[in-house]
């Protein structure tokens, strides 16, 4: 493991790289054919299924008895054609596999409406480590569709392991650093270190492990971090730092593995401390990455950690004149349940190439090629930092892909209220993002503030509103606003809120007789005028006429239309891990309505000049130089 303090690391050595010189394999390992996943708190069937019979499923291997199919034609298990052909150059796709008594081995392939063929069979008799071949065509996938393996028995078993799917490349495999931000999330960054470690193939498309440790408590203080560290050994490169956000965590890596000349950079692979981590996506990332006409970001896509068999999106857009992120691309899939079938009973996957504007850093490789021509992240701390990069990249003709099957387990964000202050980054970093990458609607945006500020105080959000407030007020301070890569605003933020006691999650330790004799009054259904909605909700509330006196409102019900309607509600917290309370305060509504009055008509008359501010401060923000400042490796 390298240490290095915050003093030292800019003349750091990268850890060692004892492979050869020369990185151009005969064939490239795309991706290991795997029957299970890397723990079994995540479905197999995303890896394979028993469609027929008995099978023994485990990590590289597959056993079937008599009268057995199973087949790959699943998240995991497909390989997706539609990118590569999309993507790179390569005229065909080999599969390779040891196989082990009789039966049937098929690689079959699909097109853009899910009809299947088959490619290629090879049929195992009496084999005793037979070694299969079978090849596939990558020319008929622009659109959409994949590949799979199909294995079958009749009257004998089978066993089937060490499945390759290989391709052919003419760019050496560029070395790769992988990125980890932490803030005292021990025991999860520690989960996803010695998930690397337990799986050294994948590992070895690696050069360097960089954490970034910016929390109280730090993972160096467990003794299980010890025992890590040397199994990753000199891979392994580990510094503290004061709390900079996600963006300050990423471009720490960033610069460690861009140090140099260009000959001596690695790609970066960033990656979330808390993810449940997939190992092979090391394998898939690098090796499309590689092979790729031209450099591109290519990002792992999202599966719910607490609902492990949901997809998130496979692909999206951000419309920051609204602060909306997140919405999906068309014919993306968004929460789709990939064990289940669709209408034709046919598997839920994403068979049309869908292709994508930005990738969530969650895990996503960026080529040592695009920091080296756009610079590196903006210091946000949090929220858009990813989606602004990604924006940026493809200003300067660098595209991003979700690529299928190269996915991790990340927290639900339907399971993150809103009402955090994080949403403070959300607002602020969102009006940045509109003033750098969109025509920058004064009408839109204001528009929308108004919306929000509506909404949350009718909803009894004072804390939530301002929140809002103080990030349109600090967008307006303009790009100095960042200079301390907005460590400040954090405590800025935390300390506004601590005035408004329905911030506040209490445990239901602390119910107490809170929700005893208390009605859980569920929402209708949406108001059909949002409008008119609000102005009765407004007239309730002025005249003290609100229908529910107090009630208790679950998470998925605490719309704004249902909680204007009560003077103190008791709602639970989207993370079902406890509640707040909110009740009716005219006298701090209608300060904040004065305040955000008055405010928004700065904004419209301040706004559109700082547009160009904001673009011109881009190159010095997302600079080396500004980075090393910030983590005070330069005066």
């Amino acid at each position: 493991m390298l240490r290095t303090s915050d003093s030292t690391d800019r003349a750091a050595a990268p850890a060692t790289d004892e492979r050869p010189a020369d990185r151009t394999p005969a064939r490239l390992l795309a991706q290991r054919g795997l029957f299970f996943g890397p723990s079994g708190i995540v479905p197999e069937d995303l890896y394979s299924r028993v469609e027929r019979g008995t099978a023994r499923r485990e990590r590289d291997l597959v056993a079937l008895a008599p009268g057995s199919l199973v087949s790959t034609n699943t998240y995991f298990g497909r390989f997706h054609a539609t990118y590569w052909q999309r993507w790179t150059d390569i005229g065909e796709v080999e599969v390779s596999a040891v196989a082990t008594g009789t039966g049937r081995v098929r690689l079959m392939a699909s097109d853009t409406n899910k009809v299947w063929r088959i490619v290629a069979t090879v049929d195992v008799r009496d084999g005793e480590a037979t070694a299969v071949r079978l090849v596939g065509p990558v020319d008929r996938f622009v659109d959409g569709g994949g590949m799979w393996l199909e294995i079958t028995t009749e009257t004998g078993e089978l066993t089937v392991s060490g499945v390759r799917w290989t391709v052919t490349t003419t760019r050496p495999l560029p070395p790769t650093d992988i990125a980890i931000t932490t803030h005292n999330r021990v025991d999860d960054c520690l989960n996803t270190l010695q998930a690397l470690a337990r799986d050294p193939e994948a590992l070895e498309r690696i050069r360097t492990v960089h954490v970034a440790d910016q929390g109280s408590d730090p993972i160096e203080s467990r003794e299980r971090f010890g025992e890590i560290a040397a199994a990753l050994g000199e891979r392994l490169k580990y510094v503290r730092q004061p709390n900079l956000g996600g963006s300050g965590g990423f471009a720490r890596g960033m610069l460690h593995a861009t140090h140099g000349a260009p000959g001596e950079e690695a790609d970066v692979l960033l990656m979330d401390d808390d993810v449940h981590l997939e190992p092979e996506l090391l394998v898939r990332l690098t090796s499309f990455s590689a092979s790729t006409r031209h450099p591109m970001i290519v990002g792992a896509q999202m599966l719910n950690l607490l609902h492990p068999g949901h997809l998130h999106i496979s692909a999206e857009y951000a419309d920051p004149e609204v602060l909306l992120m997140g919405l999906k691309m068309p014919g993306a899939l968004r929460e789709a349940y990939l064990l289940g079938l669709d209408d034709r009973q046919l598997p839920i996957n994403q068979e049309r190439r869908v292709d994508t504007e930005y990738n969530g850093w969650w895990s996503c490789l960026i080529p040592a090629t695009v920091i080296r021509a756009i610079g590196y992240p903006l210091p946000l701390f949090l929220q858009w930092d990813d989606i602004e990069y990604g924006y940026r990249a493809r200003a300067h003709g660098f595209p991003t892909v979700s690529l299928p099957g190269a996915g991790v387990w990340h927290a639900d964000f339907g399971w993150k209220d809103g009402d955090e202050w994080q949403r403070y980054f959300t607002v602020r970093n969102g009006l940045i993002m509109a003033a750098l990458h969109s025509g920058f609607s004064i009408r839109r945006i204001t528009g929308r503030l108004a919306q929000l500020v509506s909404h949350q105080l009718v909803a009894m959000q004072y804390g939530m509103t301002a929140t809002l407030l103080q990030a349109v007020e600090d967008f307006l301070a303009g790009p100095d606003t960042l200079r301390d890569g907005s460590a400040g605003a954090l405590a800025r933020v935390r300390e506004i809120r601590k005035a408004y006691p329905e911030t506040v999650m209490h445990p239901m330790s602390d119910a107490g007789g809170e929700f005893h004799d208390r009605p859980v009054i569920r929402a209708a259904n949406p108001p059909g005028s949002e409008t008119l909605t609000f102005l009765k909700r407004v007239a309730y509330q002025v005249t003290g006429r609100a229908p529910h006196p107090t009630g208790a409102v679950p998470a998925g019900d605490a719309h704004w239309w249902h909680v204007s309607l009560f003077e103190r509600a008791i709602v639970t917290d989207m993370s079902e891990q406890g509640f707040r309370i909110r009740i009716r305060d005219k006298q701090t509504a209608l300060q904040l309505a004065r305040q955000a009055a008055h405010l928004l008509r700065r904004f419209v008359r301040e706004a559109p000049a700082l547009v160009g501010r904001y673009r011109e401060a881009v190159p010095q923000l997302s600079s080396r130089e500004n980075w090393e400042r910030l983590y005070g490796l330069k005066d």
